[in-house]
């Protein structure tokens, strides 16, 4: 009993007070399951996402001699070869809407989904030395990758705007702009969500078959054929296998609404929009369940 007693009494050690003392703020813990998605902790790292998107940009103006200008050199060129394939060789008509302003529209568009969808799904592989050496969600990177990109769909969109203005003011066109306008904001964050759940899911696969990154080089640009870029989705007949194909991808009707909002010319209707706004969130879902379990073994594999 007086030995009990003497302990009691005894002083703590540095040792002992020292650890009295500590307090962690956080505690770093392999997930317990698949589901424990964590998106939570993603949303008190927004000051980093932040600070990626800001580096990301200013990497790509500092680091080249046009800086922003490249953005608009890219749609501009690809508007160019349109309308010489077809406009001027096959001949295609564009809904009564100028063959300059309909395919800027949608290569816009293709370019922020194309764009955000590779560098996304390089995540693991490109930022491998990133996350070797520092702890934060692995999600936060992607994320970053994705809003880094609005930053050039703005300066495409903008090229859309005074492509308008011009055929406006010389009264080349008629627009009537209306409430459907509300639906371009709609369709930006549909595709947002949509690149960025189809990216997390390649780039869960590519930390262990790389193959799948030569695949997405090729799936990018037959994707833009599939899709109703270089021509309007009203001259492939029903039940055509094109159509059945277009139907199918979600793409469609974001393209589809993006030139209703802006034109009033389109296939649109809001069961359509609802198809790809569902199919987002389905491969969202099931997207960030892949990349959390790649992401606590990727290490051994990049």
């Amino acid at each position: 009993m007086s030995t009990f007693y003497k302990e009691l009494e005894r002083e703590p050690t540095m040792t002992e007070t020292n650890t009295d003392k500590e307090h962690w703020d956080m505690i770093i813990q392999p997930k317990t399951s698949m589901l424990d998605l964590q998106l939570k902790e993603v949303w008190r790292y927004r000051d980093l996402i932040m600070l990626f998107v800001k580096r990301d940009f200013a990497a790509q103006v500092k680091q080249t001699v046009l800086g922003p200008v490249w953005h608009l050199i890219q749609p501009i060129l690809t508007t160019a070869i349109f309308l010489f394939l077809f406009t001027g060789i096959a001949g295609i008509q564009t809904e009564n809407v100028p063959s300059p302003m309909f395919y800027m529209a949608g290569i816009t568009l293709w370019n922020y989904f194309s764009m955000a969808l590779t560098s996304t799904a390089n995540t693991f592989v490109t930022n491998a030395p990133i996350f070797g050496k520092v702890y934060f969600p692995r999600l936060v990177l992607p994320i970053s990758i994705v809003i880094s990109n609005l930053i050039k769909l703005a300066i495409q969109f903008g090229l859309v705007i005074a492509i308008m203005l011009y055929y406006g003011i010389s009264g080349k066109y008629t627009f009537h702009f209306n409430s459907s306008l509300l639906l371009i904001p709609v369709v930006v964050f549909i595709l947002a969500g949509l690149s960025l759940g189809l990216g997390i899911v390649i780039s869960s696969l590519t930390t262990k078959y790389r193959d799948f990154t030569l695949l997405l080089a090729f799936g990018v640009q037959l994707g833009m054929y599939v899709s109703p870029i270089p021509y309007p989705l009203s001259i492939r007949p029903q039940g055509s296998m094109l159509r059945t194909l277009l139907d199918l991808n979600p793409i469609t009707p974001l393209v589809e609404a993006f030139r209703y909002a802006l034109f009033g010319h389109g296939t649109f209707t809001a069961g359509t929009l609802l198809y790809s706004a569902v199919f987002t969130v389905v491969v969202l879902f099931f997207g960030t369940i892949m990349f959390n379990k790649v992401e606590k073994s990727f290490m051994d594999t990049v």
